[in-house]
């Protein structure tokens, strides 16, 4: 595994390390919930390195207490991964000459494609106070403040936590800005390796902040490479989106060749890095819909008590009417990109089974009463059958011919974990079956090279191959939220 150039999901912060060694982190994932000014910040890390003491940095905008503090069962963020993941159909061609059905009949129809107490605050030296300390689960947690981050970073290595190089002067604005400094060192005796790669208990963490953003800078300190962002937003009734970057939608509603049902994820890379590179510095959303429905539905939805894991016991809202919106940015070390500032935004429909006129497919996303909005592609088998009526009618999908049911999975495809996908194999036109104007791609065209002056999105090239390196890179991971700066 280690012997191929790879792709990450990236975090913010970084790790750091207390027997020194290569340390890499991937497949991160982030939940937000937001109401109000109360910010619920979850995430899952995965972590492979040297089986020794390491621990987390994480700048937070107040001294947090063992109350604000918890550990995650990790089933809850392969649930939110899946419901916002782009997902794979499979359509049959119906009997032209059997009598039309309701478009919810047909996609009812459809079936989807397989694939310890707080000591008083005392400073330490450098400028660094202990603000507070106790234990939640392996974590061992430290609330620090700091007067310069060049002190920060000194007590950090003289506590024989091997930081990257180069992470004073990406800790300066935080200190600046007045953050704490959330430290959460783990015990690897009470840490299960899985084939060298640590199995963390996901962290929570709960705060009132009247900005709502990600900073992501802190994470460049130990990227070698492309990272990839993924960001899920619950919010009571409102989808969210970047202010200062732009904004697209992924393209959807793309029928796509039976060899996609084999290398969705490898298909979903290129249809992203296509994305970014005619989108440069672009954060691109993937899905918006009522958190509790989905449809295709590629695993079960989010419940009750998926909601109250991730923050709905605590953000004051019952867990309903929540929508989940997904955002996914591609970025990389050399430009390093500014933090991530969220702004709600209207709703918005696309990626649905809904056909605006007769034989054409709703395409691209549009301006909708209700969010529901997702990444989604179809392979589609034509009626081969024999046509024994006047005016067949054409053009209608649903379910495989009977007798075929029983052959096919049950299950959708879903495109998780497409950071990790094997880049630059696939060409995007020969796997599409119709045009995709807004990136440029026609099928059956080859897509010329990119010039030397090739696009860049969110500080980094994306176009097609992996990061350089022949190991995984090695990811920051951390969430953060910096405080305001008050005005004078």
């Amino acid at each position: 595994m280690l012997a191929m150039p790879r792709t990450s999901e990236a975090f913010c912060g970084f790790y750091v390390n207390g027997a020194g060694g290569d340390m890499f982190a991937n497949a991160t994932q982030v939940v937000l919930m937001r109401a109000g000014t109360k910010t619920v910040l979850s995430m899952q890390n995965a972590y492979q390195g040297p089986p020794s003491d390491f621990a987390l940095v994480i700048p937070v905008p107040v001294v947090l207490q063992e109350e604000n503090v918890k550990t995650l069962p990790k089933e809850v963020f392969a649930k939110v991964d899946a419901m916002g993941a782009p997902r794979l159909v499979e359509y049959w061609e119906q009997d032209p000459c059997a009598p039309p059905r309701y478009e919810m009949e047909k996609m009812a129809s459809a079936m989807p494609v397989d694939e310890m107490a707080a000591p008083e605050a005392e400073e330490s030296g450098h400028g660094v106070k202990i603000e507070a300390q106790f234990t939640v689960g392996e974590y061992q947690i430290v609330i620090l403040s700091a007067r310069d981050s060049t002190g920060l970073d000194t007590w950090l290595r003289e506590q024989r936590y091997k930081i990257p190089a180069g992470a004073e002067p990406l800790l300066r604005p935080y200190v600046e800005g007045g953050s704490k400094f959330f430290v959460a060192k783990v015990d690897p005796k009470k840490v299960r390796f899985e084939n060298g790669q640590a199995v963390l208990s996901p962290l929570r963490f709960h705060y009132d902040s009247d900005e709502f953003m990600l900073p992501i800078r802190l994470g460049l300190a130990n990227s070698g490479g492309v990272q990839d962002l993924i960001v899920n937003i619950l919010a009571p009734g409102q989808r969210y989106e970047v202010a200062n970057y732009s904004n697209v939608t992924i393209p959807t509603n793309l029928d796509v060749k039976d060899e996609v049902r084999k290398r969705f994820g490898e298909f979903y890379a290129a249809l992203f890095d296509r994305t970014v590179e005619k989108n440069p510095r672009t954060v691109i959303t993937e899905y918006a819909w009522d958190a509790s429905t989905c449809d295709p539905c590629p695993g079960p939805t989010l419940d009750g008590d998926d909601f109250a894991t991730l923050g709905a016991d605590v953000a004051g809202v019952d867990g309903w009417g929540l929508v989940l919106t997904r955002l996914h940015a591609r970025y990389g070390k050399s430009e390093a990109p500014n933090d991530l500032v969220f702004r709600a935004a209207p709703p918005i429909a696309g990626g649905r089974e809904n056909w605006v006129s007769e034989g054409k497919l709703e395409e691209r996303s549009t301006a909708a009463g209700t969010n529901n909005f997702q990444g989604r592609y179809a392979i589609r088998h034509p009626w081969t059958g024999a046509v024994t009526c006047a005016n067949p009618v054409r053009g209608q999908w649903g379910g495989p011919p009977a007798g075929q049911e029983q052959a096919l999975a049950t299950g959708p495809v879903a495109a998780t974990n497409s950071a990790m996908a094997p880049r630059g194999k696939i060409a995007l036109p020969d796997l599409v079956a119709r045009d995709v104007p807004e990136i440029g791609v026609q099928a059956g065209v080859p897509i010329a090279p990119p010039s030397s002056k090739g696009a860049r999105g969110c500080g980094c090239a994306t176009s097609g191959g992996a990061a350089a390196g022949s190991a995984l890179l090695g990811l920051g991971l951390a969430l953060v939220l910096r405080r305001r700066r008050r005005r004078a």
